[in-house]
């Protein structure tokens, strides 16, 4: 079912807009000319193959096929020659896509680079993992990069009945019921390799009968050994299994959030999406009772990015089981909202003259600045003055719990306020 042409591709139309780099290298009347390298990034199942094979069949350039896996720089450098020898004699350009760029060493992305810089071939790089971290600066700064999408469930959907009808696939040999093509959508997670994977192996589980066999929804969980899992990413089951997620956080019950959890990533939700709900959770409902709190969220969130999935699912355990656990106060959440409803609410004044800025020319004359105390000269480090407006002197916005790490500023502020004359 590999697409003959660019025409043929399902998803990523951000990259295959007219004049784009790639349907420019698919051009057969630009054979001749050169192009720029291209490293297109993407999660697996997204098409990055299938674009490098679509470009070579139309574009009437010279292909050659590595794989990081088996390949080594003798390898690379054989190409390199045969690339010059054919430009030089014969005006031909080559196209090398390299599958997996992430795999090969830094010194073997160091033999690219020749052919590259020189124009001997036109690199088309795939990877699914970040370049940042995985292809070399100088390879990264003579290529364009390119990020592929996550195939939209309209995608797979037209790719599935695409399968069940064309010659190429099941050639109309079977029928595909409403809710098995749903499934196989839900459970392809926008990889349209698995989607037709879990196709073809349904496929084998439908009962021949008088006419074209129908596979069903149960076809498709015997099939991939799987329970048809209901979450829909775009509709009430999204929200419902979050809000559950986040409240059993709260709630302090770990088993719960890890369960929502599991139930997230086996819908294919975004990790992204998981990730960025845990940070907003340990600022939230955690706050200051654990400050280390919002530095795991961060640091999970970040390793999300950084290792992709499924090995993302462990930090985002680990992260999920330790807000859970941990002491909770949403103190300084009520603090910030308390805050901007009074300045909503037109209660803010003036900056007290000795807190304004005394440093541009003509404040001091204008008073900024006089009778301020700096702190750091006092030898208990605070300083009795205003630093509230005068129209919400003595008003309190973060109001601290007794609950873990806030136990001691809760004591701690007490007697700072007392300093501040408050």
């Amino acid at each position: 079912m590999r697409p003959a042409s660019l025409d043929e591709v399902a998803g990523q139309t951000h990259l295959l807009k007219p004049g784009s780099p790639l349907v420019a290298l698919a051009d057969p009347g630009r054979a001749t000319t050169g192009a720029v390298s291209v490293i297109l990034w993407g999660p697996p199942g997204t098409g990055k193959t299938t674009l490098a094979q679509a470009i070579a069949r139309t574009s009437g350039r010279r292909f050659v096929e590595l794989s990081a896996v088996t390949a080594g720089v003798k390898d690379v450098r054989e190409v390199m020659q045969e690339a010059m020898t054919q430009r030089d004699l014969y005006g031909a350009s080559t196209i090398l896509f390299l599958d997996e760029i992430h795999r090969f060493t830094k010194a073997q992305q160091d033999a690219l680079l020749p052919g590259v810089e020189n124009g001997w071939v036109i690199l088309i790089a795939a990877t699914t993992e970040n370049p940042s971290f995985s292809v070399i600066s100088p390879l990264l700064s003579r290529s364009l990069l390119l990020t592929l999408q996550p195939l939209t469930d309209e995608d797979l959907g037209m790719l599935l009945d695409r399968a069940v009808s064309d010659a190429r696939g099941l050639a109309g040999a079977v029928e595909l019921s409403d809710d098995a093509r749903a499934a196989l959508v839900h459970l392809a997670s926008g990889d349209a390799r698995r989607a037709l994977t879990s196709l073809e192996a349904a496929a084998s589980m439908a009962e021949p009968g008088d006419d074209a066999p129908v596979i069903t929804a149960e076809h498709v969980a015997q099939a991939v050994d799987r329970a048809l899992l209901r979450y829909d990413r775009q509709g009430d089951e999204h929200y419902d299994v979050i809000s559950a997620f986040i409240k059993s956080i709260r709630g302090s019950d770990p088993d719960a959030a890890i369960h929502y959890l599991a139930r997230m990533i086996e819908a294919g939700e975004d990790p992204r999406f998981i990730a960025r709900r845990l940070v907003i959770s340990a600022a939230e409902d955690i706050g200051l009772a654990d400050p280390q709190a919002l530095q795991i969220a961060v640091a999970a969130a970040d390793a999300v990015a950084f290792i992709g999935m499924p090995e993302g699912r462990i930090p985002l355990a680990e992260a999920t089981a330790y807000l859970a656990t941990t002491a909770k106060s949403n103190a300084a959440y009520n603090a910030i909202n308390a805050a901007i409803a009074d300045v909503r609410a037109g209660g803010f004044g003036r900056v007290p003259v000795h807190l304004r800025d005394a440093h541009y020319a003509g404040a001091k004359r204008l008073g900024h600045g006089k009778g301020y105390i700096y702190p750091h000269d006092l030898e208990v480090g605070v300083a009795t003055q205003q630093y509230l407006p005068d129209e919400l002197r003595g008003r309190r916005y973060y109001e601290p719990t007794g609950r873990g790490v806030e136990r001691d500023i809760s004591a701690r502020l007490e007697k700072i306020r007392k300093l501040l004359g408050e």
